[in-house]
């Protein structure tokens, strides 16, 4: 691994990261978020948990390559979103990333998680079963841009102790 996946920070998001975190959000997914909804999930709503993922670059810039938003509902975490610029992929970003917003999750009490995700997306897919998840269901037509099925993925207990393991990259 080079230094530049190394010299990665993580943090929860906040308003200044909104420029960087919607313009990767257009970049990487074809039907993204509605321009003021980051800005809400952090203003707004009190039951959301959002993280980012920060590359520190050589002249002491910060990019952010990674963001998840996570909302609480009752004792459920739903992954709302989950992105990781491709470059970065496969580095275990991801995983981290989600770690840390389903760790901070629990400290909130959130006991369980569950998402949707796209049918044809294996590369999400393998990081949601490497974290334990299982599918339990599908959504027909779940995503507007083309109607492809959603599976919906849980996790039906939250180990705050592998989470921090995980959060860590210790693994």
């Amino acid at each position: 691994m080079n230094k530049k996946i190394l010299d990665i920070q993580y943090r929860p998001m906040t308003l200044d990261d909104l420029t960087q975190v919607q313009a990767l959000d257009r970049e990487i997914f074809p039907d993204p978020w509605p321009s003021d909804a980051f800005r809400y999930e952090l203003v707004e709503n009190k039951h959301s948990v959002c993280w980012i993922a920060e590359q520190n670059e050589p002249d002491d810039t910060k990019s952010i390559i990674g963001f998840v938003v996570v909302w609480l509902i009752l004792d459920e975490a739903h992954i709302g979103t989950l992105a990781v610029k491709p470059l970065y992929k496969g580095h275990g970003i991801g995983r981290r990333l989600l770690a840390h917003a389903l760790l901070d999750s629990c400290t909130k009490g959130a006991e369980k998680s569950l998402l949707e995700v796209r049918a044809s997306n294996t590369d999400a897919q393998r990081l949601y079963f490497g974290m334990g998840y299982e599918v339990v269901g599908m959504r027909p037509a779940y995503y507007p841009d083309n109607h492809e099925d959603a599976l919906l993925l849980t996790l039906e207990k939250l180990n705050s102790e592998k989470l921090a393991v995980l959060a860590s990259g210790k693994v």
